[in-house]
């Protein structure tokens, strides 16, 4: 999938969570949302992606919630 239409997506649901609630729990509700909404290949592109450019692109909520996504990933195969 192309990372430049991942960036918009991830953007557009951190603008959505920003205006919703306070701007700490943002970054956790966009995770959240991603990782109950979107395709596994979808979670590990975005997170490629973000390693591979230090999230171009991302907003600052977006940045943070995919490094979130990028954490727990890597907690998950390293158990």
């Amino acid at each position: 999938m192309n990372p430049e239409y991942l960036v918009e997506m991830v953007n557009d649901i951190s603008a959505f969570f920003v205006t919703e609630m306070d701007h700490e729990e943002a970054p956790k509700s966009v995770a959240s949302h991603i990782s109950r909404f979107w395709d596994p290949r979808m979670r590990r592109e975005i997170i490629a992606y973000y390693q591979s450019s230090k999230g171009a692109g991302l907003n600052d909520t977006s940045l943070r919630a995919v490094a979130l996504l990028a954490q727990e990933a890597a907690a998950k195969s390293a158990s």
